[in-house]
């Protein structure tokens, strides 16, 4: 049996069961064509799917594998968390240590509070800033996603500086009425929200790294700017650091453009591929949190035993000397290969990295909006995506996603990425001439 028959096989099963066959809609493939791979084992920097077909994963669970999968450290502490108990619904030593483990590598952090996914997390900041603030008004850039919490699933409104429209079917406009969508690094929009109004703005929140447009930074102007407006109007900044946290560097994007926000949020990494998510802030905002404050937020699960032990074994690895340097250097390493192998076959292309967060784009320039990101052309990709899949590298199944190196990847993992994407950019080309 081929490795496509066996995922058509689970894939049918799936669509039977599931709403589009998956739990997760990016995964089914859609936006590429064609079967999704059903993973049925990892180690290390590979993937084998349910055919026993391995790939090289620049994946990663979306950002959270750092250390690749199955590292020892972490899986020797879960399995000593598990013997002690899955969940309590009460409080643990554990869960003090991580936050104490967070706190010491986040300096604009002073607490913190743990939650169980990255919706979770925005959604629960983001109530935190209007309770703290008694405002209403949230401001949100075009291509940044900060999970699917309803005020959140919005895009730009038609004018500039423009309320937005919902996203998504089942969320009302009245949800939406109060958030404001602007272009990213549009420093001219950002100037007049707040200058129009700026008394009403509760929080700005940014992916100051954005990972879901593919991979585009903040400016530094742009981003010291969004600092400057909150601090002068009394909003609160809001850095979404769910995939940048710890993966771009020990203390995130903030840490890498120098700016200190009011609010973080976190996810992927601190939970080391278990569901746990954080958001955290100055003492002064945090504490307006239940059952210290008015701004209520619970969860069931949060705090997880088995997930703290997990996140909190990732977090001791990544802290050791050395080892963002070497990360950062497979990621440039990548990188720039995939950049001359597309000069060698003159397939346009632009690529760009941080720590060990990547993204490339099918253009000739490095986009530094939504509207620029989606002049990348589609077609081209899917053949690409495809065309790695087949020679067993595998990247996100969407234009719009950044990639991620782990630890675990070897010079001879990128060395085989790199011969397959010449070849792959290579028969792009022959196809462009025929």
């Amino acid at each position: 049996m081929t490795t496509q028959d066996r995922n058509d096989i689970l894939f049918d099963r799936a669509r039977a069961v599931i709403p589009g066959g998956v739990n997760s809609p990016v995964r089914a493939f859609k936006a590429v064509g064609g079967t999704p791979r059903f993973i049925q084992k990892a180690q290390g920097a590979y993937m084998w799917d349910a055919a026993g077909q391995r790939f090289i994963d620049y994946i990663g669970s979306w950002g959270p594998m750092i250390l690749g999968h199955g590292h020892p450290a972490v899986v020797d502490a879960v399995q000593r968390a598990v013997s002690e108990g899955f969940s309590f619904g009460a409080p643990t030593e554990r869960e003090i240590e991580l936050a104490e483990a967070i706190l010491a590598l986040m300096p604009s952090m002073e607490m913190v509070r743990l939650v169980s996914s990255g919706t979770e997390a925005a959604m629960s900041a983001l109530r935190l800033a209007r309770g703290a603030t008694g405002r209403k008004t949230i401001i949100k850039f075009e291509g940044c996603y900060h999970g699917h919490a309803d005020a959140l699933l919005v895009k730009a409104g038609s004018g500039l500086a423009t309320f937005g429209n919902p996203t998504s079917a089942g969320v009302p406009p009245e949800v939406v009425q109060h958030t404001l969508v602007l272009r990213y690094n549009d420093l001219a929009q950002l100037e007049e929200a707040f200058a129009t109004q700026g008394s009403e703005i509760a929080c700005l929140m940014i992916e100051a790294i954005a990972g879901n447009m593919n991979f585009v930074r903040a400016t530094p102007a742009f981003a010291k700017r969004c600092r400057e407006l909150c601090t002068q109007h009394g909003a609160l900044l809001i850095f979404d650091e769910v995939m940048t946290g710890f993966r771009v560097g020990l203390q995130g994007a903030q840490g890498v453009l120098g700016v200190k926000p009011d609010l973080t949020v976190l996810g992927k990494v601190i939970g080391g591929g278990m569901p746990l998510a954080a958001f955290g802030g100055p003492r002064a905002i945090m504490e307006q949190l239940a059952p210290q404050g008015p701004v209520y937020q619970a969860g069931t699960l949060s705090g997880n035993p088995v997930a703290t032990a997990c996140g909190l074994a990732t977090l001791r690895e990544i802290a050791k000397p050395g080892f963002y340097e070497a990360l950062a250097a497979k990621t440039r390493a990548l990188v720039d290969g995939l950049k001359a192998a597309a000069k060698a076959e003159s397939v346009p292309f632009s690529a760009d990295s941080e720590g060990g967060m990547f993204g490339f784009f099918l253009l000739d320039a490095l986009p530094q909006d939504y509207p620029s990101v989606m002049k990348s052309d589609g077609a081209r990709f899917n053949s690409l995506f495809h065309g790695l899949l087949a020679r067993g590298v595998y990247i996100a199944p969407a234009l719009y996603e950044a990639g991620f190196v782990s630890a675990a990847h070897s010079e001879a993992d990128i060395g085989t990425t790199l011969e397959a994407a010449s070849a792959v950019f290579r028969h792009l080309r022959s196809s462009n001439a025929a």
